[in-house]
């Protein structure tokens, strides 16, 4: 009798470990979730900033501007009236655009960063929701196995 609880007290041990395991790899891309939302939410906060730039610059007058030149300097300059943007479209290739095109372009990408951002919120909550669960029947089974080793003598354990 003592044999098949042990065993049952054994498979129940390798159930918790592979889900614990589970839990891990849950919680690998748990992070790896997080680190996009961070990077997505960086490239919205970006997109805001060029969109608002561009929709501040006047197309008719000189604009005195400071450009950055790099670790932390900054360059006074007058910037003619704008007419054209460029806009790179990846792989070392950019376009001209009007000033009215450029502004509809970021807002198509803040659309996209937007959708991205909510898709990895969604992934983020199940994949929360999953590990939860999880959690929740790990601790169900240790309970189960650390009351199943107090009642090992007890023959009347088995009714339960």
């Amino acid at each position: 009798m003592s044999s098949g609880i042990g065993g049952q007290q054994a498979a129940l041990e390798q159930k918790i470990n592979e889900m614990m395991q589970q839990a891990r790899v849950l919680e690998v891309h748990l992070n790896e979730i997080i680190a996009r939302e961070e990077a997505v939410s960086r490239l919205l906060q970006e997109a805001r900033l060029a969109s608002s730039a561009v929709q501040e610059v006047q197309s008719e007058t000189e604009v005195n501007s400071y450009v950055p030149v790099g670790v932390g300097v900054h360059m006074k300059v007058s910037i003619p009236p704008v007419k054209k943007l460029l806009i790179n479209i990846g792989a070392g290739v950019a376009v001209e655009k009007s000033r009215e095109d450029t502004i509809n372009y970021i807002e198509s990408r803040l659309k996209e960063f937007e959708i991205a951002l909510k898709q990895l919120m969604g992934q983020k909550q199940q994949v929360s929701l999953r590990m939860e669960q999880i959690q929740l029947q790990v601790n169900e089974m240790v309970q189960q196995a650390t009351s199943g080793r107090g009642n090992l003598g007890n023959p009347s354990s088995n009714n339960k």
